[in-house]
């Protein structure tokens, strides 16, 4: 199968997050601190953002590095051939409280240490249908990666193609990086409170329908951005109970996680403008960067990630809110401490069998 990929180059006045498209001209430097690799100029069109196991086939022909975002674990019991991997990119990236990316330096010791060189293609994989791929291509797009791409299928998706499985741990030579985080590429609270109650402006909340109408609260406020629309990013799976029937044991199989067919995505979002700014938020902002993703990849020309997402927004007490429920946090900590006691209890009983 032959197959090449080319980049849409931006208009300098159109902004796109979660990294989809990126700003004209060279975001960071690099300098190989081992052997020099030659630089790559293949990249992925819209369209192509989301591949599938031939397209990442063909990419790793071409020497694009391929990223496993996957905790440790999982990537020691198989991946695929030549990956790289630094841990769950959930984990090692962000901060564990705020949920924002860890200081700059940190990240570019992290890329630098694997040889996570943005300048080059990359290709971001995980377990099938994973929101933390796509928040591992936004990352790398954040941090000016241009040539990045996302397979959707992950691990599960590329065994089942037949194709190779390695458990040899694959290491490429460090690079000296210096990042630059581009906030443009993020839409930050004050961003999206001047603007989103703009007639050209749209809101996409890709969380579950409980957190929507404030049922769900898991921020110091529970509801949603007023006018936003409700879209939860399972939406785009085959089956968006996939989720909850492997959860449930229901099924082992992973088929349903799979993303739905171009038609199919096309009819979920036929009532969203593709020429206006779109800003799309869920909690933190990974179940919105694959939403984000999908909708670029469908031709969505404006599309931005509310990086804080809910936390952000819910923290800021003058932030309106529809369907405002607030979290009682003595509530909380007493059920907290009434669990922990039931927890003792049942483990003083089974040390005394």
């Amino acid at each position: 199968m032959s197959f090449s990929i080319q980049f849409r180059r931006p208009s300098p006045t159109v902004v796109l997050t979660a990294g989809f498209l990126a700003l004209n001209g060279l975001l960071f430097s690099a300098s190989a601190t081992q052997a020099a690799e030659p630089r790559q100029t293949a990249t992925a069109a819209p369209g192509n953002i989301i591949i599938d196991a031939a397209q990442v086939e063909a990419a790793m022909a071409r020497g694009a590095i391929v990223w496993d975002v996957r905790s440790a674990d999982d990537y020691k019991r198989g991946h695929l051939p030549g990956a790289i991997n630094f841990g769950d990119a959930g984990k090692v990236l962000r901060d564990e409280q705020k949920e924002d990316f860890l200081p700059t330096p940190v990240i570019e010791k992290l890329f630098s240490d694997a040889g996570l060189d943005p300048s080059r293609e990359i290709v971001v994989y995980g377990a099938r249908g994973n929101a933390y791929t796509y928040f591992g291509s936004y990352a790398v797009r954040y941090f000016g990666g241009r040539h990045v791409s996302v397979f959707h299928d992950g691990f599960e998706g590329w065994r089942e193609a037949g194709r190779p499985v390695s458990t040899e741990p694959a290491r490429r030579p460090a690079v000296a990086l210096k990042l630059i985080a581009q906030p443009s590429l993020a839409a930050s609270t004050d961003e999206v409170a001047g603007s989103f109650a703009r007639p050209d402006v749209q809101v996409v909340d890709v969380r579950t329908r409980k957190e929507f109408t404030g049922e769900d609260i898991r921020a110091i406020r529970g509801g949603h951005i007023p006018g936003a629309v409700n879209i939860p990013y399972e939406e785009n799976w085959a089956d968006p109970e996939a989720a909850k029937k492997i959860a449930g044991k229901e099924t082992a199989k992973t088929d349903g996680l799979a993303l739905k067919g171009r038609q199919e995505l096309e009819a979920l979002y036929k009532d969203l403008d593709r020429d206006k700014e779109t800003i799309v938020y869920c909690q933190s902002g990974v179940r919105a960067a694959e939403t984000s993703t999908v909708l670029e990849s469908l031709g969505f020309r404006n599309v931005k990630v509310y990086d804080s997402s809910w936390l952000g927004w819910a923290a800021r007490l003058s932030a309106p809110v529809d369907n405002e429920t607030f979290l009682n946090v003595g509530v909380l900590n007493g059920q907290i401490s009434a669990l922990k006691k039931q927890v003792d209890e049942l483990a003083k009983r089974l040390e005394a069998r």
